[in-house]
This record gives C-alpha cells, structure tokens and sequence, in this order.
C-alpha cells in the first residue's frame, strides 16, 4: 500500500512536477504567473505543453481535455487524443502550446442565457495555468475559462478570477495605507461537502431519486435523527471503505480531503478540506463532488448530492469558509487583541458592510429548487442574511458603535474537574448553526450553499462585494497618514458599524420572533428562488458588477435568465415525474390494497356472518378516501401545471412554479404519505424511509 505521502498530488501537474521537468527560465516565468499574477508569456506555453504532454503519457494518459466549467455549475469536457498519423501510417503523440492556451468547444448547447444563438456555436476555452492540470481517467485535464466567440463569459470560473483580481487590487490600497508593499492577495475557501448514501438498489426503485435528486413521496421513517446517534457514530464498514477510495482518488488529485464523518441525519455523511485558494478550492470541490458520485457505484451505493434528498430530516449544504491572505497574513485574523488591531477591524468592518450593502445577492447566489426546501429547517440556516461574530468581536463592536470602553472577553480555562483530563481554554466565538454568515475564529462560514451549488457564483459576489468596501475605505483615506489617518480609519470603522449593525444577530435565526425583528431592521426575506433571482439584474447590482470589471451587463443578465429557466425546468421534471409516479404506481398500488381488503371483507363475511369487520371496513373507506383525495390533487396540479407551460415570461412562471404549483405538490405529497402507512408494506411500489435510510 503507498504511503499517503506518495500518493499525495502524484496525478497532478504541480509546482513539484513542474520544477523537475521544465527548463530553469520557464518555470520561473510560469511561476509568476501563477504565484504573481503576471501575464503568461506565450512562448512559455510550447515548452510547457511538451513537458506536461511527456508526463501525462508516463503517468497513462491517451487524451487531454480543457475542463471548464458552463453555466449549468457542473463540469465539461471534451477528450482529443494525443494522436498525430504519420503518412507512413504510424503515429505520433503530439501536443501543442495553442491546445493547452486554448479550445474551441461547441458553445450552441450550453446555457447562455440568450447570449447566443444556436446557430451561433464557437465558444473558446483559455488555460487557467493558476489551477495546476491533473490526470483523471486517464485524460489530462486542463482547468480553463470558457467564453463565447464575442468574448462574454459563459462560465463560473471567469467572474471569479476577476472578482479575486478586485479584491486584490482594492486590498492592496488599503495595505498601502498602513505602510504595506503592493503583495498577492487572495481569497480562501474551505468547503465542507455534505451528501447521502443510499442502496443503488433503492434508487433504481425509486423513479423520483433517479430523475430529481430527491424523494417527492415518503412518510418519515419510524425513527429518523431525534436521538442523534449517527452524528459522529461509528462508520460502516461498506460506507468506510468507500471514504477510503475516495480519500486515495482526492489525494491523488492533491484535493487535501482532511476530514470525514457521519452527519446528524441517518445516511449522511460529510467530507472537509483544507482551505486553498478560492479558485483552486472551487476546482477541487467540483472534482470531489464528481468523484462521490462515480466511486459510490463501486460499493453498491448512489450519493445523492441533492439539498433536500429526505423530507423532515437534515438536508444537505456546502458550508463556504472564507477569508482573505496577503502573503501568509490571515488579514482577518483578530489577534490576541482585536481592538488594538486596526487593520482587523478595516477589513472586518468591510465585510459587514459587504454583506448588509449586498445580502440579497449573497441570498441569490444560493438560490436553487433544492435549497428552498433546505434553508431554514433542519440545521440550515433561514432565508434572511445575517452575521454572527460571537461574544469578542461583538463586544469589539459594541464598543464602537457606542463609543464606551471595550471590556476583552478574555479567553477562560474549562476545568472539567477530572484531574486527569487537561485543562482547557474556551474560545470566545461559539458555533451558531442558525447564522447564514457565522465569524469563526479567523473565517467567515457561509453555511447557506446547497450541496450541489458551484461555489463559484457565491464567492464572486462575497469577493466583488468586499472589493467596494475595501475601495469606499481607500477613497475616505486617501492622503492620509500617521495619527491623522489613524483617527480618521476609528472614526470612519465608528460610522460604518453604526451604519450596517442591524445585519449583524447573534440569536436563534430559526425563532419567530427573529423573522419579525429582521423586518424590522429592513432585511430581506426571499424564501423562494423565484423571490430570490430579480435582485441580480437591479441597477444596484449591475453597477456593483460592472464598476469592478466583475461581470457586464449582458452578462448579469444572461446568467439572470439561466438561472430562471433552470428553476422552471427543476420543478416541471419535479411535477412530470410526481404525475407519473402517482398514475402509474401509486393509485394502482393502493386501488390493488383497496380491493384485497373488499376481498378479505366479503370472505370473512361468507365464512362467518356474524364476524365484526368494522375495523376493515375502516381501512376500506379510508384507502377509498385517500384515492379520491389523491386523484383530486392531481387534477388540481395537472391543470396547474398545463398553466404554468403555457406562461411565456420567465419570470412569470418561476413564480408561479414557487407560489402556485409548489403547494400543490405539497398537498399531493402528504395525501399519497398518508396512505402509506396503512398500506400492506408488500402491496407499497417502491421503498420506505424506513428501508432506504436504515441499510446494512
């Protein structure tokens, strides 16, 4: 067995592999680009090409792709074989610098959003050499940016990479300001990946899971996550040893899988990393994501990465850690001191700003059919943005925005008064898992990402967003030094906090009264996608995304309508499929049980006149009463649903999906799960919570 320090990064095109294999003068010009940001010198691309090209066939490969990412938020690629024929009729292996700087995919079946035309079908992929190459079955794998033929972005990766390029050139005004070289400044992400592992038998009974993610029918399980006994249990050995590929698979890929363990709800598992540039970070969740799914396979299971797969138990998310580095400097670090820490408390004022200027676009970048039914129930956070800082830093701010004297809130030693258990010391920022945007430490967790989000949308919003605090500070500074910059950095931190405190909560964000406190404060409280989406395209938004060069217009706009059209499409295959499963399973189902149990009835009564069937006649009438109300809701959601496909206007119809049809597939839902517990468990057509939640 390799040890993990051998395997660790041995598919990827690293800067290890990359010192070892290019010549002295490239690596140094392509290590500035990557380490530096400076633009990469064409004529280092030829010589790169050929050595990654040398080792990727050392290491298997036969193909390479120029992995992008569409606006759809998954991953493509396309494969093209190293293959060169001879006129001899040999073959060559051969790969350029002009294929690894640059593809040319067919763009006319990716969302555009209207950006093109069918018949409008060149679309360009340009190497990202910022996020290293990688071999994945035996294809090496480019990460790139995908545009169209008129250069508008067509992918997730682009807004990121210029909204980390704002955030960096904005920090670096404010770090000049405390006396501070110009320096590469970046984001960081964390992703934690939360997902389910049921039976592959299971899901290929159950035609809701296989073309939605998620179960639109299901009574609650007879025990679900009360007693919380698998949060932390023990692994099973089939789910152990299926982390345990995974681990090797990630690992190999140099995605620093760090930590695992069962999650609260039965069947639900988490995996963690080390945090790593935003970019980078985003890149290896997308390969972790598609690595759980393909290796689940390998032991007889399907991971469902869907927000909400199980109703009345905990849905799925992606919890964002996010910071930013200048150098090896966490810039929101506190410090043993935060008050005394000025440059602290510039860049955490920035991001409450940030996030109260912004929340309805950082509530919108998580927006999705899944995680409306995931946000505020279950451990995720509600609809409404909020911040959490924890006792410290809430008491930093309280001290300014009052003007009176900060008290620390000193770091106290837990004696567990066990004298062989060590001493202790508590942090003084708990954990509050109702907060959308929780302070940890030196991070700030966004716990509103779904599990199949791309992280790509949400960081571009938290970056760009951070970017015009940190300018609006730079402006107010400008020209000033010493103790008059000093004085007037308070003052403005002062007036800033007083500005934008109402988005910071350190309570319950799942009680009632919170909903009412946050509307009084002015917050909003977009509980649907369809609410959610409209924020993207107002002119605050659009003049925040085109100011820092993060997104144009056309572009905001494009994406505004992808999203839309993904909605409606989520919930129309959602409403097909409960259509299909009710007529063609479930009322035969239980119409079958019905005339069993007449059946039994009548022979009961034959064989004995004087028999008491009342208890039969009961089930009898109420399996016919749950047939008539079935039947009656579906009518109800067919005609809806005919409505809804008939609305022309996107947005129109996202909100009747949201406020029309949504209730309906409510309604249906709860009609067919009170049939099913009083259906015979063989007559039931497709498996239980019971059977898919509790496997061997």
């Amino acid at each position: 067995m390799a040890r993990v320090s051998d395997l660790y990064g041995s598919m990827v095109f690293n800067e290890h592999t990359m010192q070892e294999r290019l010549p002295s003068a490239t690596y140094k010009s392509l290590l500035k680009t990557i380490k530096e940001g400076q633009p990469l010198d064409p004529d280092v691309a030829n010589v790169v090409a050929h050595a990654m090209k040398e080792w990727a066939i050392e290491k298997g490969a036969t193909h390479y792709t120029h992995w992008f990412q569409p606006l759809s938020g998954i991953t493509s690629e396309k494969h093209d074989s190293f293959i060169e024929p001879l006129s001899d009729g040999r073959a060559i292996m051969a790969f350029s610098g002009k294929e690894l700087i640059q593809g040319e995919p067919d763009a006319s079946s990716f969302p555009s959003g209207g950006l093109r035309a069918t018949f409008e079908a060149r679309g360009y992929t340009a190497w990202d050499p910022t996020s290293y190459a990688f071999i994945k079955d035996e294809v090496l794998c480019i990460p790139t940016a995908f545009c169209s033929y008129t250069g508008e972005a067509l992918d997730k990766k682009t807004p990121l990479l210029r909204s980390m390029h704002a955030i960096e050139e904005q920090a670096n005004r404010v770090l000049a300001l405390f006396g501070e070289e110009p320096q590469r400044v970046v984001t960081t992400v964390g992703a934690e990946q939360e997902y389910f592992l049921i039976s592959e038998k299971d899901f290929a009974s159950r035609l809701d899971l296989v073309m939605t993610g998620r179960t639109l029918f299901g009574y609650a399980p007879c025990k679900g996550q009360e007693l919380e006994e698998h949060y932390f249990g023990a692994i099973r050995p089939t789910v152990n040893e299926y982390m345990k590929e995974l681990d090797d698979e990630l690992w190999k890929l140099g995605t620093p899988a760090k930590t695992k363990h069962n999650e609260v709800a039965p069947a639900q598992h988490e995996l963690a990393p080390i945090f790593a540039n935003s970019n980078v970070a985003i890149d290896q969740n997308l390969l972790t994501m598609e690595k759980m799914k393909l290796l689940a396979s390998h032991f007889g299971l399907v991971c469902l990465q869907h927000e909400k797969p199980f109703e009345g138990i905990n849905g799925s998310g992606k919890h964002n850690n996010w910071s930013i580095s200048a150098g090896k400097t966490n810039l929101l670090d506190p410090g043993s001191n935060p008050m005394d820490n000025l440059r602290f408390l510039v860049f955490l004022t920035g991001v409450i700003q940030a996030v109260d200027d912004y929340q309805e676009l950082l509530r919108m970048s998580v927006a999705s059919a899944g995680n409306d039914h995931r946000l505020g129930a279950n451990e995720a956070p509600p609809a409404i943005v909020s911040i959490f800082l924890g006792d410290e830093l809430g008491a930093v701010v309280d001290a300014l925005v009052d003007e009176h004297d900060y008290t620390s809130a000193e770091r106290v030693a837990m004696d567990l008064g066990v004298e062989t258990l060590p001493n202790f010391l508590k942090d003084n920022t708990d954990r509050n898992r109702t907060s959308p945007f929780a302070f940890t430490g030196n991070k700030f967790e966004f716990r509103m990402p779904g599990s199949s989000v791309n992280l790509s949308d949400c960081n571009t919003i938290l970056n760009t967003a951070m970017a015009k605090s940190l300018a609006d500070f730079a402006d107010a500074m400008e020209g000033k030094s010493g103790e008059e910059f000093e004085a007037a950095a308070i003052a403005y931190i002062r007036d800033t906090l007083k500005a934008h405190e109402r988005i910071v909560f350190n309570g319950d964000g799942y009680s009632d009264e919170w909903a009412e406190e946050a509307a009084r404060r002015g917050l909003a409280n977009h509980r649907t996608t369809a609410e959610a989406l409209p924020c993207f395209v107002s002119p605050k938004a659009i003049e925040l995304f085109e100011r820092f060069g993060v997104l144009s217009e056309t572009e905001i706009r494009s994406r505004y309508e992808v999203k839309l059209e993904k909605y409606t499409k989520l919930l129309n295959i959602e409403v097909r499929t409960m259509k299909r499963m009710v007529r063609r399973q479930y009322l035969p189902a239980i119409n079958a049980y019905a005339s069993q149990i007449a059946a039994d009835i009548n022979a009961i009564k034959a064989a004995c006149p004087a028999a008491n069937v009342e208890a039969q006649q009961a089930l009898l009438q109420k399996l016919l009463g749950g047939v008539s109300e079935i039947d009656r809701e579906l009518q109800v959601l067919d005609d809806a649903h005919q409505t809804a496909k008939a609305l022309e206007d996107a947005q129109a119809k996202a909100d009747f999906y949201a406020h029309e049809i949504v209730p309906v597939m409510e309604r249906l839902r709860a009609a067919v799960d009170a049939i099913e517990v009083v259906v015979g468990n063989e007559h039931w057509p497709v498996p239980s919570y019971n059977e898919m939640l509790f496997y061997c």
